[in-house]
């Protein structure tokens, strides 16, 4: 097999839905490499897409959270701290209202990354779940790292998310939540605070989730 020597890098918009056959279909989000691939002498062009790269980092019940922790889910994922005394309140009220909507189905689950890792140890995410009354195994909230979290969340996530003294509580990020299906490709980004916007990530995931049923049958 041989790979001639053809690339392109591109970012797809970041619009609705497109429409195929009659049907909604999610953009796949995020920079792309196309490649023309040849394989006894006939040339077919291959595409690459962003994914998300691979990270481990410990929950709030000292388990190891990485990719594989989502294996065959799609997931949405976002970043925050616990002392946030601006739209992270807002950002977690919305999220509530997705872990009760796909609380049992086991093709869903919930991520959200501390920016503030040195105070938001194991413990202290711990309560905070606690307080929210969320379950770990649907919803994990992670800590690790700083500029491994920074790092995922502005070369894969490509959200803001670090330190910024000028800023409440310290710290800057995007109140983005982004929606990430079962390859790890981003396929929506959606204002976290707003329940408009929320509410079509929902409408997104059972989009999502319908197109691999279909592919199963």
């Amino acid at each position: 097999m041989k790979k001639l020597i053809f690339s392109v890098i591109a970012v797809a918009s970041l619009s609705a839905c497109t429409n195929f056959g009659g049907e909604k279909k999610l953009p796949i989000l995020g920079r792309r490499e196309v490649t023309t691939v040849e394989t006894d002498g006939v040339a077919k062009a291959d595409t690459i897409y962003h994914t998300i790269a691979d990270f481990r980092f410990l929950d709030q019940d000292s388990t190891w959270v990485t990719n594989e922790t989502y294996n065959d889910k799609i997931y949405v994922a976002d970043f925050f701290f616990t002392s946030c005394p601006t739209i992270c309140p807002i950002m977690k009220t919305q999220m509530i209202r997705i872990y009760e909507t796909f609380e049992n189905n086991p093709e869903v689950g919930l991520l959200s990354y501390s920016i503030d890792p040195e105070h938001d140890t194991v413990a202290v995410l711990h309560d905070f779940a606690e307080r929210l009354g969320v379950k770990s195994d649907k919803w994990h909230f992670v800590t690790g790292d700083k500029d491994a979290i920074y790092d995922l969340g502005e070369t894969s996530y490509m959200v803001v998310a670090g330190e910024d003294p000028g800023a409440p509580g310290g710290y800057i990020h995007s109140g983005a939540f982004l929606l990430v299906d079962k390859n790890r490709r981003i396929r929506g980004v959606y204002d976290g605070t707003v329940e408009e916007d929320v509410n079509t990530l929902m409408e997104d995931m059972k989009i999502l989730l319908k197109e691999y049923n279909k592919e199963k049958s």
